[in-house]
This record gives C-alpha cells, sequence and structure tokens, in this order.
C-alpha cells in the first residue's frame, strides 16, 4: 500500500515530491523547513522555523496515521553550526523520550531565510517498543 500525503504547497507538484510517503508500515517525511504553512511566512529565528518544521511532520505524521512515537530516524539540517545549541533544547521537547537514531549537519539549504531542515522516518508495526537504554 502506498498513500501520498501532501500539505498543498504548490513547489510539493513543482519540484515532484510529497511531504510524505506511507509504504506499508513506514513513513517517510520529505524534508521539512519552519515555514508556517497557514501564512507561508518563514520566521526569522532558528527556534520558530524548529517548532514550525516539527509542527508540520507531526501534523504530516497523524494524517498518515502515525505520531512521533513511531519515529525512529531523524536527520537535521542546519544553515550554522552555532544554532545547534539553539536547535537541541526543542529537539529534545519533542524527541527526548523517544531518542531515533539522528544525523545533525551543517550545510545550505535551498533559500537563504532558511535555518533548519529536518526530516524524519518512522515504523509502525509488531515488535516496536520505546524502551530506553
Amino acid at each position: 500500500m502506498r498513500k501520498v500525503i501532501s500539505t498543498g504547497s504548490p513547489l510539493e507538484k513543482a519540484a515532484g515530491y510529497s511531504r510524505a510517503v506511507v509504504q506499508d508500515n513506514w513513513c517517510f517525511v520529505a524534508g521539512t523547513t519552519g515555514y508556517d504553512y497557514d501564512t507561508m511566512v518563514m520566521p526569522s529565528t532558528v527556534e520558530e522555523q524548529t517548532r514550525n518544521a516539527l509542527a508540520t511532520i507531526e501534523k504530516t505524521l497523524a494524517e498518515a496515521g502515525f505520531d512521533l512515537a513511531s519515529v525512529v530516524r531523524a536527520q537535521y539540517i542546519i544553515t550554522d553550526a552555532a544554532d545547534a545549541g539553539r536547535v537541541f533544547p526543542i529537539l529534545g521537547e519533542f524527541f527526548g523520550d523517544i531518542r531515533p537514531a539522528a544525523t545533525m549537519l551543517v550545510a545550505g539549504l535551498v533559500r537563504p531565510e532558511m535555518r533548519v531542515e529536518i526530516q524524519v522516518t518512522a515504523y509502525r508495526g509488531e515488535g516496536k517498543t520505546n524502551a530506553l537504554l
């Protein structure tokens, strides 16, 4: 079973991608930046952008029948290494008890106002646990 999820952003069709793809017990959420999709405004701070990106991801996962606790892999991209200390506490709020396998990279993003992009993979199925070691 394959299902695509869209935020309705015209960029998704123009660039040929989906906000998320559900395949069987997996949900692959595309890199998500900090836009507020209701207003299509990008906040100026990395903290606000991080919260917006995570809210979009959480909404996308819910639409796909998943939740944040289903996230098993995360990739974080920031444009300035100095922002890591600002982003880490917010990631901890959302993922502190879930603790997905994660990678953070420092790289340029498509538009200069973008300061963070987050991509996640979620899984639901038999044998899923949330035990902390």
